[in-house]
């Protein structure tokens, strides 16, 4: 079962969550913006400890706190990984008062109608039970949706929903992510499609399955309301998705009891060349932003 203390803190939804969850294939970007260029290391091992040096100095900060910012979307290897002596996990929750989600997806799958499916999981009961064992509340897992293809969106959604119910029999909460590409000319059509699909798997869950939802951020204002009251939702959560942060706020305040899930949005502006007071300040800036938009709603 999930631990009852951090289900009535994701289901309050007062703050959001961050998502610090970049893998190999998004690192160096994420790198590259926080000041550090590809030529700073030589190897993956290198890379990994200067994105963990990173999400280390964001989780450090004291705006950083179960105040605002209620969950964190943690990659693997962070999660194997410590700060300040203590197992990620263990620290996000005790010291910080965040409660810790793990990114179990390998990544996508080839693009077939209109959409890129994840790719399969055949370690995932295996993680999951690691993930158990270190005190993570839930999960996340994406996919990718590039155009408003019926046959493709019901695939993206039944697949999210199948593994879903395989990460709920370890007692973890999954966060299903079916992103909708913010570039395509037929977004708001693709956000029908999906809410439609949502909607028939919700229903079809049992009682006892509860399940969280990360969605791009609508063209249409309240799109999702319906969802964010489905009794088999704890949170519906919103990814950047690309959008600058000014941008992602000012939608994600438009949109009724949806939370925020940022990643780009959140670490918008910092820099390793900071000193620790430029950049404490700046990330209590960017999280008191974000929880403002969060709680507008």
């Amino acid at each position: 079962m999930p631990n009852q203390a951090q289900m009535n803190k994701i289901k309050a939804r007062q703050g959001f969550i961050a998502a610090l969850d970049q893998s190999g294939g998004s690192t160096p970007k994420a790198l590259r913006l926080y000041g550090i260029e590809e030529d700073a290391y030589s190897s993956e091992a290198e890379m990994f400890d200067l994105i963990h040096a990173m999400r280390t100095r964001i989780a450090q900060a004291p705006a950083f706190s179960g105040d605002k910012v209620i969950g964190a979307i943690l990659f693997e290897m962070t999660m194997d990984r410590e700060i300040a002596g203590k197992p990620t996990a263990t620290y996000m929750w005790e010291e910080r008062g965040v409660v810790p989600f793990l990114k179990v997806d390998k990544g996508l799958a080839n693009e077939e109608n209109g959409v890129q499916l994840m790719k399969p999981m055949p370690d995932l009961d295996a993680l999951c039970a690691r993930a158990v064992k270190a005190g993570v509340f839930g999960t996340k897992m994406r996919s990718v949706i590039n155009a408003a293809n019926a046959d493709g969106i019901r695939a993206n959604v039944a697949q999210q929903f199948d593994v879903a119910k395989q990460i709920m029999t370890h007692g973890l909460v999954p966060i299903i992510e079916p992103e909708i590409n913010i570039s395509i000319s037929d977004k708001a059509a693709a956000e029908d499609l999906l809410l439609t699909e949502l909607k028939s798997q919700l229903d079809a869950l049992s009682d006892d399955q509860t399940v969280m939802l990360k969605l791009t951020l609508p063209e249409t204002p309240n799109q999702y309301r319906s969802l964010v009251d489905h009794p088999r939702i704890a949170a519906v959560v919103a990814l950047s998705g690309g959008y600058s942060r000014a941008e992602a706020n000012a939608r994600l305040s438009q949109n009724t009891g949806m939370i925020a899930s940022f990643s780009r949005a959140l670490t918008e502006g910092l820099s390793v060349q900071q000193s620790d007071a430029e950049f404490n300040a700046t990330i209590a800036d960017t999280i008191d932003s974000i929880y403002q938009a969060s709680i507008a709603g």
